[in-house]
């Protein structure tokens, strides 16, 4: 007799349905602060560099001036000693789909090799600085090894990207659904889909509207929920998911298997099952 074949849902660690992940760019001294109430609140965010943009040495910031750009020396204190994830977005930050592929490839492979040099560690994930992109930019990201890329369109949704390079944000911090969307969000009960509430912007925009409040009542909102949801960079949903599409299911569902490094977790109707590294399991 023919037995039905459960469903199975993806489930981030400990078996948490929901995610969120944030995203800032450029590298301002303005991030400086929000690093802070980051770690204070233990959330994880990616900040997406411009290694073309950091200010000379010798300079001095200039105090009445919101767009001061880190110097090196003080981007690798700030990031690099820090849980948070460094990511590319553009060397010069230029508005990538005005340019020749060469020059995309300039861009993208000069900010990844400067900032891999600096921060000693592998990057493969960017934000398109201005927004900008087209399929041909795209195609470029593919060949300079970067396996994810941010757009500036809000999708107002929790669902997880099926296009990771065109990966869209839930929303901007000044969106005015903002907390109307976070609320949604932590009421959701997940009996299917895992969710992910992803958040993006700029630190120069607190100072620039006078609104640090905005972020930090999101913040106080969204963190100290570690039961149920997943508190992760950019990089490291995507690797979790990426191994999770590497499991190796029976033809009738009833043995797993986990090829991967990583634990990993799934929803099989509705019970939550685990699997370890290099596992092989039967589950139903």
């Amino acid at each position: 007799m023919y037995k039905t074949i459960p469903s199975i849902f993806v489930r981030f660690p400990e078996g948490r349905s929901k995610a969120l992940t944030f995203s800032y760019d450029d590298g301002f001294i303005s991030d400086d602060r929000l690093v802070k109430l980051f770690d204070e609140h233990n959330l994880k965010a990616t900040f997406n560099l411009s290694t073309g943009k950091y200010l000379s040495e010798d300079k001095e910031y200039r105090e009445d001036w919101i767009w001061n750009y880190h110097k090196k020396s003080d981007a690798t204190a700030i990031y690099g000693n820090t849980v948070h994830e460094i990511a590319v977005h553009g060397y010069s930050h230029p508005f990538l789909a005005t340019l020749p592929p060469a020059s995309v490839a300039h861009e993208v492979l000069t900010d990844r090799r400067s900032l891999e040099e600096q921060f000693g560690t592998i990057i493969r994930g960017m934000a398109y600085p201005k927004g900008s992109y087209d399929d041909k930019v795209v195609d470029v990201l593919k060949a300079c090894g970067i396996v994810y890329s941010r757009v500036v369109r809000s999708s107002h949704k929790f669902d997880l990207p099926s296009d990771w390079l065109r990966l869209e944000p839930t929303c901007h911090h000044g969106d005015p659904k903002l907390m109307e969307l976070a609320k949604n969000f932590v009421d959701k009960k997940i009996r299917f889909h895992s969710q992910m509430f992803y958040l993006w912007g700029h630190t120069y925009e607190f100072m620039q509207n006078d609104n640090w409040n905005v972020i930090e009542e999101f913040v106080e909102f969204m963190s100290g929920r570690e039961d149920e949801i997943w508190y992760a960079t950019n990089i490291e949903i995507y690797e979790y998911l990426e191994d999770f599409n590497h499991l190796i299911f029976s033809a009738d569902l009833t043995i797993a298997k986990n090829p991967t490094s990583r634990k990993l977790w799934f929803s099989l109707d509705n019970d939550l099952v685990s699997i370890e590294p290099g596992e092989t399991k039967k589950i139903r």
